[in-house]
C-alpha cells in the first residue's frame, strides 16, 4: 500500500505543473481530492495494519535500487512511523482546505505543496538511509520554495536562512550515515539490518563521533537549541499553509530520525550521550518557553513554543537511553515522545492556521493592534482559546497524555527530568496572556470589523482541533499503535 500512499501526491503535483492553462479553482480542488484521496488510503493502512511480531514492519517492501552500495528502495511502518504517515495526511489536506481561496500562483502552490507531501511520506516509510536521505534533503528543498515564494515580509532571506542551516545540518547528517556504512560488515544502508548488528557497538569513540553527527542533523531540523534560530524568521515570514507544514510535518522529521535512526542503530553511543541529549533537552524546553513569554508577535509566539513543545520529545528520548532507569518507564518516556510529535502536529498547525487569519484579515501579528476579538469574530475566538488551551496541555486533549507520558517516563528514568516541568506553567502564562491580549476586553485597534472564520477555515482548523480532543478522550487506540514499538526501541538501546 505504500507506493500509492507516497507516490499519488507526486504524480498529481507532476500533472498540475505540466497543464499550465488549468483554471485557479480546478487546481485548487484538485489538491483538496488528492489529500481526501491520500486520507483515505491511509485509513485503509490502519484499519489493515496488524502489529508484526518481534519489531518487524507491516506493509513492506524492498527491491534493489544502487547494487554498488547495497542500497535498495525499502519501504516499511510500524507504530513509530504510521502515526506519523497519518498526521501528514490530516495536515496536508487541512492545509489544502485552508488555502481553497488563496489567489497567488494556486496552481504552483498546489503542485509545490503536494511534492512536499510526498517526501514527507516518504522520509517516515523509509528503511534504507540513502532512501531516507533523498527525501529529507527534498524537503528542504521544497520547503525552501514554499517560503520564498508565498511569505511575506523577509521571506527570501527567512526562506535562504532556513535552506542554509537545514542543508548545512543534512550534510552532518550525511557524513554519519557515511560512517554507519562503513562500518557494518558487510557494507549496507539497510536501517533494520543495522539496527540488528550494531555496527559500531565495540568503538566508543568512532561511534560517539557517528552519533554526534547524525544528532547534530537531527537537531537543527527538530530544532533544539542552539540549532534553532532559524525558525523563528521562517515561520514569521511563511504564509499560513507553509508555517503550519513546516511546523505540523517537517519539524517531525528530526525528532523521528531520533527514534528511528541514532537511537536503535547506534544504541551504546546513546547510552553514553544520554545525558546530554536530557541536557539538550531541558535547556529546550525551558528556552522555547521564556523566549515566548517575551514575544508580542503571536506568529513568533507560537514559533518559540514549537522550540518549546519539541524540547519534550527530546526529554524523553534522552531519558530511554540512561539504562540505570527502569525499563517500563523508558519505554513510557518514547511512547509519550511520539505521541507528542503526532499532538505537537495537530495544535500547532491550527495556531498557525489561526495566526494566518490575522495577517490576511489585517496584516498585522503584533498582538498590540488587537483587543476584545470575542465580540466581532467569536468563531475565531472559540477556535483560538481551543487550540491555545490544548497547547498547553490542559486534560482532555491530547498534548496532555503526551506531556503526562513524557515526564512520568523521564522522571521514572531520572530525576533530573523534573527540571523541565517549569516549561509547562511558563507555556500556560503566555497561552493566557495571548488570550487575554487578542479576544478579551473591549473591542480596539485591527479587532474592529475583524471578519469572522469562514466554513473553509472553520473545517480546516476545527478538523484538526477535533483529532486532538479525540486523542485526548480516547487514547487507546494511538497508544496501542505505539507502545509495542516503544518497546522494540528500548529493548534495542538497552543491549
Amino acid at each position: 500500500m505504500l507506493g500509492p500512499i507516497v507516490f499519488l501526491p507526486l504524480a498529481a503535483a507532476a500533472v498540475l505543473a505540466a497543464v499550465r492553462r488549468m483554471p485557479d479553482g480546478v487546481a485548487r480542488w484538485s489538491w483538496v481530492a488528492v489529500t481526501v484521496a491520500e486520507l483515505a488510503l491511509v485509513s485503509v493502512a490502519i484499519a489493515r495494519y496488524d502489529t508484526p511480531a518481534g519489531g518487524g514492519l507491516a506493509f513492506e517492501q524492498q527491491v534493489p535500487w544502487i547494487p554498488s552500495v547495497n542500497s535498495s528502495y525499502h519501504v516499511g511502518v510500524d507504530g513509530l512511523s504510521l502515526p506519523l504517515v497519518a498526521l501528514t495526511a490530516v495536515v496536508f489536506c487541512a492545509c489544502a482546505v485552508y488555502a481553497l481561496r488563496e489567489d497567488r500562483r494556486p496552481r504552483a502552490q498546489a503542485a509545490l505543496f503536494l511534492f512536499l507531501q510526498s517526501v514527507c511520506l516518504g522520509v517516515f516509510v523509509a528503511q534504507d538511509l540513502i532512501l531516507f536521505f533523498v527525501f529529507f534533503d527534498l524537503s528542504i528543498v521544497g520547503m525552501y520554495f514554499a517560503i520564498a515564494g508565498w511569505g511575506h515580509g523577509n521571506a527570501a532571506r527567512s526562506a535562504l536562512k532556513f535552506f542554509l542551516y537545514t542543508f548545512m545540518g543534512s550534510l552532518a547528517l550525511l557524513v554519519g550515515f557515511i560512517g554507519l556504512y562503513l562500518a557494518a560488515d558487510p557494507h549496507t544502508f539497510d536501517i533494520p539490518e543495522l539496527a540488528a548488528a550494531a555496527p559500531l557497538a565495540d568503538s566508543p569513540v568512532v561511534g560517539g563521533l557517528v552519533l554526534a553527527a547524525v544528532l547534530v542533523g537531527l537537531a537543527v531540523k527538530t530544532p533544539t537549541v542552539p540549532f534553532h534560530t532559524w525558525l523563528p524568521p521562517a515561520h514569521t515570514d511563511a504564509s499560513a499553509v507553509g508555517s503550519a507544514v513546516l511546523a505540523g510535518v517537517l519539524l517531525k522529521l528530526g525528532t523521528y530520525g531520533f527514534v528511528r535512526i541514532a537511537m536503535p542503530l547506534l544504541p551504546h553511543a546513546w547510552q553514553g550521550w544520554s545525558w546530554v541529549i536530557l541536557t539538550i533537552g531541558i535547556i529546550s524546553v525551558l528556552y522555547g518557553a521564556l523566549v515566548a513569554l517575551a514575544q508580542t508577535n503571536v506568529k513568533r509566539m507560537i514559533a518559540y513554543t514549537s522550540v518549546n513543545h519539541m524540547g519534550y520529545v527530546v526529554v524523553g528520548v534522552g531519558a530511554a537511553g540512561i539504562v540505570s532507569g527502569g525499563a517500563q518507564a523508558r519505554e513510557l518516556a518514547v511512547t509519550g515522545a511520539v505521541t507528542q510529535m503526532v499532538s505537537h502536529g495537530l495544535i500547532t498547525a491550527a495556531l498557525f492556521l489561526l495566526a494566518g487569519l490575522l495577517q490576511d484579515r489585517t496584516g498585522s501579528y503584533d498582538m498590540a493592534d488587537y483587543g476584545g476579538l470575542a465580540k466581532p469574530a467569536p468563531r475565531y475566538s472559540g477556535l483560538f482559546a481551543v487550540a491555545a488551551f490544548a497547547s498547553l496541555g490542559l486534560p482532555a486533549f491530547s498534548g496532555f497524555i503526551a506531556e503526562f507520558q513524557v515526564f512520568t517516563g523521564s522522571i521514572g528514568a531520572t530525576w533530573i527530568a523534573a527540571l523541565a516541568l517549569p516549561g509547562i506553567l511558563i507555556t500556560a502564562a503566555l497561552f493566557l496572556r495571548a488570550v487575554q491580549r487578542l479576544l478579551t476586553g473591549p473591542t480596539a485597534g485591527r479587532s474592529g470589523g475583524f471578519a469572522d472564520v469562514g466554513v473553509r477555515e472553520g473545517v480546516a482548523i476545527g478538523g484538526l482541533l477535533v483529532l486532538a480532543l479525540v486523542i485526548g478522550v480516547v487514547p487507546g487506540p494511538l497508544l496501542d499503535l505505539i507502545t509495542p514499538a516503544s518497546q522494540t526501541v528500548v529493548d534495542l538501546v538497552s543491549r
